[in-house]
């Protein structure tokens, strides 16, 4: 128990998603446990929804600012922060929690606006906290896999990243219905600038960047809103130059009818391609030039030790979504006990840091200029 990392959250409470799939991920390896909670900005709400988690009473707090100062105040204090609320909140919650010494584990997106990521990043910086952001994905084995790929040069030099994420669950208006999902990712007061852009599109556009190792340098976009009176995107068409003369394209939508998740990455270089899709993460697809495709596998010879040092059940049995988010939890714990001693984390240590959140900000921000501009091609 001495060893496992102590945690707070704030949000995640009832009727949310997403903080219950923060709360398993913690847990799958055993290296976290959940000790306080501000889980709701309804107090009620909050005290309830930690009484239902088991949490102690004296640790079941009625907004993040009081878990703040009581947490500070304890010799058990909690070592980091899982932020889960809606986009608009992140910021200054990241804020408090780093000001107060804690270590951040922030949902995506990292912030609503570049300023606001900057200043995170300050903060991290100065009192000496890791900040991380939960592009999940990125903690799958056959990602891990493709980016050592790519790394190695079984690819050669990449020349195009394909990126798409297809949804169609927001093909009617159901934040009209009180659906608390859609509500608030299609409120500009709560998701920010970008709607599916933000919300899936940044997912696209973290994981094209990360297996590719690649830098966007400039984007031309395309935003609809199919659906009468959504107040944000709902379909987005992003063209990009990368360095190294690279070119790519994502393509998100929410208005995608018969597409549950559908995220797929495809890279090509003048030496061979790959593919994978998340809805069979299990597998990469790689293409040499002038050769037959290859399936590989997660677990299976092919297999490299990137994708090994993450894998955790033998091949045949999947793993998934949860999985991968749970190798992000993972890494961040190693990179949390590091810091106790000040020390960083063994180079194999992969995660999403607040650079990587601010990258993938103001990625949303030059989308959305460039799309008010009808298309124009704008400097990342």
């Amino acid at each position: 128990m001495a060893s496992r990392i102590r945690y707070g959250m704030v949000g995640g409470g009832q009727g949310a998603f997403i903080g219950a799939v923060h709360r398993i991920a913690a847990r799958i390896d055993d290296e976290y446990e959940l000790c306080a909670g501000a889980l709701s900005s309804d107090p009620d709400r909050a005290l309830a929804s930690a009484q239902e988690l088991g949490l102690a009473s004296d640790r079941s707090y009625k907004n993040y600012q009081d878990m703040i100062t009581a947490e500070s105040a304890r010799r058990d204090r909690i070592e980091a922060v899982s932020i889960v609320t809606p986009n608009h909140m992140h910021y200054p919650i990241a804020k408090a929690c780093l000001e107060g010494g804690f270590h951040v584990i922030c949902d995506k997106p990292l912030t609503v606006n570049s300023e606001q990521a900057a200043e995170l990043m300050a903060l991290a910086k100065a009192h000496k906290r890791i900040l991380a952001v939960t592009y999940n994905y990125s903690g799958y084995p056959m990602v891990r896999q493709a980016r050592a790929m790519v790394a190695r040069g079984d690819l050669g030099n990449i020349r195009v990243v394909q990126g798409e994420y297809a949804q169609d669950w927001l093909t009617e208006r159901i934040e009209e219905s009180g659906q608390k999902q859609a509500s608030w990712r299609t409120d500009p007061a709560q998701s920010g600038a970008g709607g599916c852009i933000g919300d899936i599109g940044t997912h696209t556009y973290h994981l094209a960047c990360f297996i590719s190792g690649l830098k966007a340098e400039s984007v031309c976009a395309d935003l609809s809103t199919f659906v009468d009176g959504r107040r944000l995107d709902d379909n987005a068409n992003v063209m990009l130059r990368f360095d190294k003369g690279a070119r790519g394209m994502i393509w998100a939508s929410q208005f995608a009818t018969g597409n549950e998740n559908n995220l797929q990455i495809r890279i090509f270089g003048d030496k061979g391609g790959l593919t994978w899709r998340q809805e069979d993460p299990n597998e990469l697809i790689f293409a040499p030039l002038g050769e037959p495709p290859r399936r590989i596998t997660r677990g299976s010879p092919a297999a490299a030790e990137d994708a090994a040092r993450v894998t955790r059940i033998p091949p045949g049995h999947p793993e998934g979504y949860l999985e991968g988010f749970a190798t992000i939890y993972r890494e961040i714990a190693a990179a949390i006990r590091a810091a106790r001693d000040g020390n960083s984390p063994d180079a194999s240590v992969l995660f999403p840091t607040g650079e990587d959140g601010a990258k993938s900000v103001a990625f949303v921000e030059v989308v959305v200029r460039s799309s008010e501009a009808g298309g124009s091609w704008v400097s990342l």
